[in-house]
């Protein structure tokens, strides 16, 4: 049984307001640490021709992470471990990433209408010597949706900075016909695979 002390917070890379809320659910104290205004944090997120959508989320998440920890080193700050999680919305093999526009959020709205997709959400972890990862598969059906209701839902502004240009906890939830696998993934962090990786590393839930 290990005897080190329980680290008490954790850096978390991210921008997402929901990763904030799902860490605050397992009650684990967290500061933010973003990019700063000389890092294309976007540019990490480029996706490679031919790129499988599991190689792809795989990658930018080690590619976040290690971002993250040169932002950690740079600003010189207290020891933590450091946590960092990208999704990414596949149909098939096509990578279905952040809607440019707005035409291109009615694209694919209109692509995941009537069928299944996955949703697959990366976690890694820097605990202070080593870096873990897991990776959540779920699956979502939505029913056919109306053009009239992609229109209202694009209009809205939701789709964009999220993969598949849809939020699993908006309004487009009352066309999600069924999910399998982990709702709190789709939304961003899995708290079950998050949790075992925070218990690893040794950090106070």
């Amino acid at each position: 049984m290990s005897t080190a002390p329980l680290h008490d917070f954790i850096y978390l890379a991210s921008q997402s307001p929901r990763r904030r809320q799902l860490l605050d659910q397992l009650g684990v104290r967290h500061e933010l640490l973003l990019p700063g205004s000389d890092e294309d944090a976007e540019a990490l997120e480029a996706e490679r021709p031919g790129e499988a959508p599991a190689d792809y989320v795989e990658r930018v998440t080690r590619a976040k992470l290690q971002a993250a920890r040169a932002r950690w080193k740079a600003r010189g700050l207290p020891a933590a471990p450091i946590l960092c999680s990208d999704t990414t919305v596949a149909l098939g093999r096509r990578i279905l990433g952040k809607p440019a526009d707005a035409a291109d959020a009615t694209a694919t709205l209109t692509r995941l209408s009537g069928r299944s997709h996955k949703v697959l959400t990366a976690v890694a972890l820097w605990d202070g010597r080593r870096s873990h990862l897991a990776v959540n598969v779920s699956s979502v059906k939505f029913a056919s949706l109306p053009p009239e209701v992609v229109a209202a839902y694009v209009a809205s502004g939701e789709p964009f900075g999220k993969a598949g240009a849809y939020a699993i906890q908006s309004a487009l939830a009352g066309w999600i016909e069924r999910i399998a696998g982990s709702y709190s993934g789709i939304m961003g962090l899995p708290l079950y695979e998050t949790a075992q990786l925070l218990r690893q590393a040794r950090v106070r839930l």
